[in-house]
């Protein structure tokens, strides 16, 4: 670590928990910060609330007291997934508090070198990439896959060490929360319209996003998506960075593109297509990223190759599950959006699938669904908005299945499947109306298909 002494006798408020919370609670604690973490989930049912107790440091649960700042605070450190409209963040930022996510307290003390990762989609894709192509050019230097992916860079701080790398997967709600988080090579996957019900406007989407490269100079670099020329508009005139373009479309004369048979660096040929195991244009497009992220780097060739050729997909992210009497099962519980579930009907546009929608109701419609069901011939729908999918399935003349639950629909699914269709569960919508998060549901469709 460097800058022990940065977080000494500090006030700090940590508001949440869940993996970030503790890490970075911890952190400060060990740092010599004054820590009291406040979480809503009573002491009694939260085993990390009674973790941290047990090693010293305050912990006020149950609730959200407003008390909490009445005292001399310096900063506040949150949640990504707390809004700024919570109370108590609100009563922060009205006292001209800052208010902190974890990454920006790790970066300050914490050595190696990070990547920051953002975009809409496949933004998990393409961290995982990213680390496997650095760790087989790497091999004598430690890797890691880290941030929104689910390692906080807080638990991995104190033990950093100069060498490492910290491939950062960054969310828009993490993002909101730096002040100088400086990334020496910064990503930008892509965008589109997402979490509006979090950030209020796309605008202010957006305006998180660019936060990745607020802090970046001439010395760092970031690669973007030039297949969506509104991202230049965007980001030229947000950054000092030194810009690295990716096209699945067209030829750049520098940057990583690709043609009919291979993946090409600043005009150098890397490696051949067909090393690429995952179906779809979007994993072309995770790679082309990974490539400019890893060669800015130094990665090799070879070490890029084999860790492309060794990858068979994140899981939940359209991944291959099984194969049953012909029937290939697709696991694409990461889609919660409707943006994801076309992005995920793309990778099999020669291909007749069987869909498995549904999920929370956010009050949207599906009609920006309904051009890209071209080549589904059924649909299994459950969940909260079932009734609005099974819409557009017959507004479309798609034969539907109404259900409950997700256990239910993958038998339905099977049922209606023919031999060498794809059963594809892209639900299009997030997942708290029946689970915890999109984890837990792509496991029970696993579970579910097991069973079959």
């Amino acid at each position: 670590m460097r800058n022990t002494h940065a977080f000494e006798n500090k006030k700090v408020l940590v508001i949440g928990l869940a993996k970030s919370g503790v890490n970075v609670a911890k952190l400060l604690y060990h740092l010599g910060a004054d820590v009291t973490v406040n979480d809503r989930t009573p002491l009694e049912e939260s085993v990390d609330a009674q973790g941290l107790v047990a090693e010293g440091v305050k912990v006020v649960s149950g609730g959200h007291p407003l008390e909490l700042l009445d005292g001399d605070v310096d900063f506040v450190v949150k949640n990504p997934g707390i809004p700024y409209s919570n109370p108590l963040v609100a009563k922060a930022v009205d006292k001209g508090l800052p208010v902190y996510t974890e990454i920006e307290i790790a970066q300050r003390v914490m050595e190696g070198t990070v990547l920051g990762i953002t975009g809409s989609n496949g933004k998990t894709t393409t961290t995982t990439l990213t680390n496997l192509m650095l760790h087989e050019s790497f091999p004598e230097r430690r890797t890691f896959a880290c941030g929104n992916i689910g390692v906080p860079l807080s638990q991995l701080a104190e033990d950093s060490k100069e060498t490492d790398i910290y491939v950062t997967e960054l969310s828009s709600f993490q993002l909101m929360g730096i002040e100088a988080f400086r990334p020496k090579v910064a990503c930008i996957v892509n965008i589109f319209s997402a979490h509006l019900d979090y950030h209020g406007s796309r605008e202010e989407y957006v305006k998180a996003k660019l936060q990745i490269t607020k802090n970046q100079t001439e010395e760092d670099f970031l690669v973007y998506n030039a297949d969506f020329p509104e991202l230049y508009e965007f980001i030229k005139g947000h950054t000092k960075a030194t810009l690295v373009p990716f096209s699945r479309k067209s030829v750049l004369e520098h940057g990583a593109y690709t043609d009919e048979t291979s993946i090409y660096f600043n005009g150098e040929a890397v490696m051949p297509i067909e090393a690429i195991q995952v179906p779809g244009v979007q994993n072309v497009e995770n790679v082309l990223a990974a490539v400019a992220i890893c060669k800015l780097q130094g990665a090799t060739n070879e070490g890029i190759e084999k860790a492309v050729r060794s990858f068979h997909g994140v899981k939940h992210r359209t991944q291959y599950v099984k194969t049953i009497e012909g029937r290939k099962f697709y696991n694409d519980s990461k889609a919660t959006n409707i943006i994801a579930t076309q992005t995920a009907l793309r990778s099999f546009t020669n291909q007749s699938v069987v869909l498995i929608a549904g999920g929370l109701d956010r009050g949207n419609g599906f009609e920006e669904l309904e051009s890209s069901l071209g080549n589904v011939r059924e649909m299994v729908v459950y969940g909260e908005t079932k009734e609005k999918l099974k819409a557009t399935a017959e507004k479309l003349s798609i034969p539907v299945t109404v259900v409950e639950t997700l256990e239910e629909a993958v038998p339905k699914a099977y049922a209606a499947s023919r031999e060498g269709e794809i059963v594809l569960l892209s639900p299009a919508c997030a997942s708290w109306d029946q689970f915890a998060n999109f984890e837990v549901r792509g496991d029970c469709f696993i579970e579910a298909v097991e069973k079959l």
